[in-house]
């Protein structure tokens, strides 16, 4: 079973949730400089997570449907994150305090490992990212995103999906049709 699918379920049984949020478009969820102790599961809707340099916004993960999402900089450690957490479309969140998820997750053996299961997969998420990033055409990264996220492509704009690959909206359009 995915760990991630796993983990929901069983928070769901548990009926661990503590808040549900509510973002209308464009709304923030977490903005840099914030500390966010909270995971969220993503019920309806759509979200990004980004960081902005020199005025360029650089989109580095999505958030949907059954998705947890969070600023993890700022889970881990409890200190300010350089993240912001914006939603893409009206969405609608369920929410879990660190203190209740870490209670939660070391409650079982079993939910140790699949947490740490979670948090290697998106170690290694980034790094297949970033070798992407720096050795990979643009046609390449864009194959890898459909193989492996096609849901991307149907919950996000084009012009998130250009910044998440590193490239302009154009190209990712003149890929698209080829």
């Amino acid at each position: 079973m995915n760990p991630i699918n796993f983990l929901i379920e069983k928070l769901n049984q548990e009926d661990l949730w503590c808040d549900e949020v509510h973002l209308e478009r464009n709304e923030f969820l977490k903005v840099k400089g914030s500390i966010d102790t909270n995971i969220y599961l993503v019920v309806t809707g759509s979200l990004r997570i980004f960081v902005v340099d020199v005025d360029e916004e650089h989109t580095i993960r999505f958030g949907y449907k059954n998705n947890l999402i969070t600023a993890l900089d700022s889970f881990l450690t409890e200190k300010p994150s350089d993240f912001y957490i914006q939603a893409l479309k009206s969405t609608c969140l369920k929410v879990i305090d660190s203190k209740t998820f870490k209670s939660f997750i070391s409650s079982s053996e079993k939910l140790q490992t699949f947490w740490v299961q979670i948090l290697e997969g998106l170690v290694l998420q980034q790094m297949e990212r970033e070798r992407d990033l720096l050795t990979s055409s643009p046609t390449i990264r864009y194959q890898r995103v459909l193989k492996r996220s096609p849901q991307v492509f149907q919950e996000i704009p084009n012009k998130y999906i250009a910044s998440y690959l590193r490239m302009t909206p154009e190209t990712l359009s003149r890929i698209k049709k080829s």
